[in-house]
């Protein structure tokens, strides 16, 4: 077995696509121009007019495309940087597990006893803080709001950073994803954070993923592909690679008139390659295992893949499927000259309906982001955050609707 398997939700449908073309290596001098280090992909293409981008470009099916069938993609993978480094650390998991760990230490040293002991900062859950902010254990309960108060300040600071970027201005919510913002002390990070910033005279709203984050990266990979490639069938493979998790899964589309807004994770596989260390050709070659398995449970119970599996994974990606940067914490080299995962796994992957399926690529936070479409009709701008090991981002803006 590739992976723990878990259940979604549940649901379905049927049809045949148009044939598709597998995607294949190019050069890869072919880049997107990034201000301030981040991803500035407006600039491959002629500038429009203000107010024309959302609406005059067409949908394009492709790795890391701007153009994607309900939202433009302003910029993402943004790498801010100040005198102390990327920005972005200043609000990531690894940050908040260094202001509980800095805290820890200091109580140890005044009180003479930690309140979680021994353990080390790394192995106590996200739930295990959660109780123990409203435990009765003052100690332990003001250390904890002690580090997410810390924590909140630097993540107002990263929004106010990200807010004075031209492609950032004047977004009206931002979506904080990734494992911190399920729990109970990093819903409370983001509340606080919003309170400094509304302060501040900062109006934008800070949000909470609606969907679990172990499931939001895989279902906002059915707003990667047009219509007409999810037409007739029932669901698609999805796949979220993170610096220590990688996920697989099979989305049911749940089509009505051509909206996939109810869309579910059906079946979920997980492998946290952190704690294995694999190279990357392994890496590969398990995530291929997994997509298979997923598939082949999909035909078991009858359900119509579509040809088309939609990852997510850190960096700035180019139209070719190249990580151009930002894949450091990805089991081996990913960013060296000549890999491409698209076509590493079109030769591994078991065909899907009789079909080769295309694999398209694009970066995890723009994916995760995807996942929050249906909940930001009336947000006409919006970003996304994704507090992981890293710190993604993304920013949209709404096309029109027919």
């Amino acid at each position: 077995m590739a992976g723990r398997l878990e259940d979604g939700a549940g649901g379905a449908e049927a049809a045949t696509p148009p044939a598709m073309m597998a995607t294949e290596p190019t050069d890869r001098s072919t880049s997107a121009s990034e201000p301030e280090g981040g991803s500035d992909i407006s600039k491959r293409k002629s500038e429009k007019p203000e107010g024309e981008a959302a609406k005059a470009t067409t949908p394009v099916l492709g790795h890391g495309s701007r153009s994607l069938p309900a939202v433009t993609v302003d910029t993402y993978n943004e790498e801010l940087r100040d005198e102390e480094g990327f920005v972005g650390d200043r609000a990531s998991g690894r940050a908040f597990r260094s202001i509980l760990d800095d805290w820890r230490e200091r109580v140890a040293a005044a009180l003479g006893e930690d309140p979680f002991g021994d353990t080390p900062t790394r192995e106590i859950s996200k739930s295990k803080l959660d109780k123990a902010l409203s435990s009765n254990d003052t100690v332990a309960a003001g250390l904890v709001h002690t580090a997410v108060e810390e924590f909140a300040r630097e993540l107002a600071v990263v929004v106010r950073r990200f807010m004075r970027l031209e492609k950032w201005k004047d977004t009206e919510r931002i979506v904080i994803g990734g494992g911190l913002s399920s729990s109970h002390i990093g819903q409370l990070a983001m509340g606080r954070a919003q309170i400094i910033l509304a302060g501040e005279g900062e109006p934008v709203e800070l949000i909470p993923i609606s969907n679990h984050p172990d499931e939001a990266g895989l279902i906002g990979a059915v707003q990667l592909a047009p219509s007409w490639v999810l037409a007739g069938h029932d669901a698609i493979v999805a796949v979220d690679i993170g610096g220590t998790n990688i996920r697989a899964g099979i989305v049911e589309l749940r089509i009505k008139k051509g909206d996939v807004s109810r869309a579910s994770v059906w079946k979920l596989v997980h492998w946290r390659h952190r704690d294995d260390e694999p190279s990357r050709e392994e890496a590969v070659d398990r995530l291929a295992s997994m997509i298979d398995e997923l598939v082949e449970r999909a035909k078991d119970e009858k359900m119509k893949l579509a040809p088309f599996v939609g990852i997510g994974c850190p960096g700035l990606i180019d139209e070719d499927g190249v990580i151009l940067k930002g894949g450091q914490n990805l089991p081996g080299n990913w960013e060296e000259d000549g890999f491409n995962l698209a076509s590493a796994l079109h030769g591994k992957l078991d065909k899907i309906d009789g079909h080769e399926p295309v694999i398209v690529l694009h970066n995890d936070a723009v994916v995760q982001g995807l996942s929050e479409v249906p909940n930001m009709e009336k947000a006409d701008r919006w970003g996304v955050l994704t507090i992981g090991t890293g710190l993604g981002n993304a920013r949209f803006s709404n096309r029109e609707r027919d």
